[in-house]
This record gives C-alpha cells, structure tokens and sequence, in this order.
C-alpha cells in the first residue's frame, strides 16, 4: 500500500528517458562524464548510473545536472513526443523532492520561442465542435477537469477523464465532444 493509502503506486519516470537525455545533453555540450559531475556536485559513480538507466535521481540531482548542462528541468526528463500524446491522470513522469513531500509531472514543456494561449472551458454533449486547422506549428495540449471528453485530430479522437491530459497537432482539423453534463477541460493553444 502507497503513503496516501491507495493500492496504486504513483508513476514514476522511467530511467531510459533520463539516460537518453543526459547523454544527448553531456554530448551536446562536450563534457566528459568526470566534468559534468563535478559541475553538479554529485559523484561521477552517481551520474555513471543515471547515464545507464539505473539509480533513483531525485529532483535536486537532475535539476544541478540541468543546472550544469544550461539545459532547463523539462530537457532532463520529457519523453519523445508522439504525434498525439495523452496523459492519464496519475500517470506520467514524476520526479519527487527529497526535501519535501512534492511530486512535479511534467504534462509538457514549452519550447524555444512559442507562444502560448489558454482556455477554460465548459462543454454539454450535443454535437462535436469541429476545428479547423489553426496556423502552421500549432499545438494543442488540454487536461480534463470534471465529466468526460472525446477529442483530437479527425481519425485518431480520444476518450478523456478528469484528470488526463493529451497533446495533438493542432494546424490539422479536429474536434471536442462532451460525453457527460458539465464537462470542463482546459485547452492551451501553442503557436510556435
């Protein structure tokens, strides 16, 4: 049994999508593995062990590799995106704190120079609202609050609850259908 009582252990981020990260970054800014720990102030033994997918990094350890890489959090521990991406809520990559009783998953990070609009909305079920394709480069990234959702790109819709987040392509056409009474979501719009 889990600290908040439920059988259900909380996600965690898998050590592939960190060992991937730190060694596309290391080689990216040409440090040896010997200098990247000391520039983070871990041991080397810590961060050979990140780089093969092993250990249990903390939140502070990756943010110091961060830090020392001049890379932002996200860099660290997003996974590869696909072309519609959805979260279940509870799911996700979660790095904890072990200063505190703190969890970030990280739904998406905002990339170099986008702009970025967000929604509220309140959706009854009825007929889909269908979008048109937004400006080329358009991302769409909502997280469901209360009822449940169909959404996405034409042909590859998804069924949502509160609580799960998905990302798709917003510059082609697609659409949002309640399913329940006083369904709410909240919808980003991204243009890069």
């Amino acid at each position: 049994m889990t600290d908040d009582g439920s059988d259900v252990p909380p996600a965690r981020l898998p050590l592939d999508w960190i060992a991937a990260s730190l060694r596309r970054e290391r080689a990216r800014a040409g440090l040896s593995l010997s200098e990247l720990a000391k520039r983070a102030g871990i041991a080397k033994s810590t961060l050979s062990q990140l780089e093969g997918a092993s250990g249990n990094p903390s939140m502070e350890t990756l943010w110091a590799l961060g830090v020392a890489l001049g890379v932002p959090f996200s860099a660290l521990v997003e996974p590869p995106t696909p072309a519609v991406q959805v979260i279940r809520a509870g799911e996700g990559p979660t790095v904890h704190s072990e200063q505190a009783e703190y969890a970030a998953t990280l739904l998406s990070a905002s990339p170099p120079g986008a702009r970025r609009d967000i929604y509220h909305l309140r959706v009854e079920p009825g007929a889909a609202r269908e979008s048109e394709a937004h400006i080329p480069g358009s991302v769409e990234h909502l997280i469901v609050g209360a009822g449940r959702l169909k959404a996405g790109p034409r042909g590859e819709e998804v069924e949502l609850g509160p609580g799960d987040y998905m990302a798709y392509r917003g510059d082609v056409p697609h659409a949002y259908e309640a399913l329940e009474p006083a369904t709410t979501f909240v919808l980003v719009m991204q243009h890069v």
